[in-house]
């Protein structure tokens, strides 16, 4: 199948850092630390409780399975303008809250029960929110506006369980989770600040809600949602690369100190997807996005190949955890610019629900067959696999 690439718009130059653009990306910024510090906080909260991992695997399976649902309603949602921005400001305010409310919680079945609705509120604005950015910023910056966009939500995943950490130290988990209310509220403020500041039109007339899904996949579009498929079913989860990491550093350093140097390289993972989302997006907005994608998907091919044959040398994992965080700034950036430029304005938000949930679906089946390789054979043929899937992503990608 080829893939048509996307011309740059015209304009390329022009101002893009606009008031709407700041706003959005301040609001990812702190909804992401709002929501991380409850994320890594939950093992400990679900322990304090008398649950077992499998019971933390399950709530997060479920959300996640929420989330990726609600993304998809998200999107017809979003195609009417003035309703995109009502669910942008409902779905930051209604993450925040029900999120923290996780501190209070004193039973299994209310942490899943919040920490569900909470994913669906998130993946509900999600769509949501992308559509909005594509009306705040010229046609021409798309690709520095997402990768400002996705540079300030990598950051949060920094701050987040850092704060997190910190806070935990001062007053206590239920009360650090109970705290992350405060970034997720100035997330609402900031996003609010956004579409007043772009001074956006007025919507006089409501569009109906409507599924339109082979609108979508018709055309040029349609061919870099299956570009963005053939990548995302071979993209796993973060936390497999982690275990990766744990598995060959504990016979030599010990499980604690093992665990200690894989979360820094996860760090670094983060940093590097922080610092490469805008100059990735810069390079699109003049080559186009597909260019851009092609060229991440290529990063985590080089990721998953050095991860599958590495030992215990950790200057060599941090090459594989740095090459995934390129990647996943690159691709991110790339795939958000590529449907805002190719999506009629009517059909924004349904585009965006269906990169959406072409990423979670593609996330879970990636995850799900390489924890499955990595079970019955071996983790080096769980990442081959994914590497040859890269390749064959990238092969799919680049063709004209």
């Amino acid at each position: 199948m080829a893939v048509t690439d996307v011309s740059p718009a015209a304009g390329a130059g022009q101002p893009w850092l606009t008031p709407g653009v700041r706003g959005i990306g301040t609001a990812s910024l702190l909804s992401d630390v709002g929501h991380e510090i409850p994320t890594s906080l939950l093992p400990s909260l679900l322990t304090g409780l008398g649950a077992s991992p499998a019971a933390l695997g399950i709530i997060e399976g479920v959300a996640d399975g929420v989330a990726g649902a609600a993304r998809f309603g998200g999107g017809a949602l979003a195609d009417d303008p003035g309703r995109r921005r009502i669910i942008a400001i409902g779905g930051y305010g209604t993450t925040a809250v029900l999120s923290s409310l996780i501190g209070v919680a004193n039973a299994v079945w209310q942490v899943a029960v919040l920490r569900s609705a909470a994913w669906a509120a998130r993946g509900l604005r999600v769509p949501a929110r992308n559509a909005l950015l594509a009306d705040v910023v010229p046609a021409g910056a798309y690709g520095r506006a997402y990768g400002f966009e996705r540079a300030m939500d990598n950051l949060g995943a920094i701050i987040g369980p850092l704060l997190g950490i910190a806070l935990v130290a001062l007053v206590g988990v239920r009360s650090a989770i109970l705290l992350s209310v405060i970034p997720g509220l100035l997330a609402v403020a900031a996003i609010v600040y956004a579409i007043r500041a772009a001074k956006l039109p007025k919507v006089a007339q409501r569009r109906p809600i409507r599924f339109q899904v082979r609108p979508v996949l018709r055309g040029d579009l349609g061919r870099v949602i299956a570009a963005v498929a053939a990548f995302e079913f071979g993209n796993v989860a973060a936390t497999l690369l982690i275990l990766r990491a744990i598995e060959l550093l504990t016979p030599g350093h010990g499980g604690d100190s093992a665990a200690q140097i894989a979360l820094a390289l996860y760090t670094a993972y983060n940093v590097a997807a922080t610092a490469i989302s805008v100059p990735a997006g810069r390079f699109g907005d003049r080559l186009g996005p597909v260019v851009v994608l092609v060229g991440g998907t290529a990063a985590f091919a080089v990721a998953y190949l050095t991860l599958a044959v590495t030992g215990p040398e950790v200057a060599v994992l941090a090459f594989g955890f740095v090459a995934a965080g390129v990647g996943i700034g690159c691709v991110e950036t790339a795939e958000h610019a590529a449907v805002a430029r190719l999506a009629p304005e009517a059909l924004r938000g349904s585009a965006f629900g269906m990169l959406a949930t072409v990423q979670s679906l593609g996330n879970f089946a990636a995850s799900s067959v390489a924890g499955l390789l990595w079970t019955l054979i071996s983790p080096t043929a769980a990442f081959l696999y994914l590497a040859a899937n890269a390749t064959s992503a990238r092969s799919i990608q680049a063709a004209r």
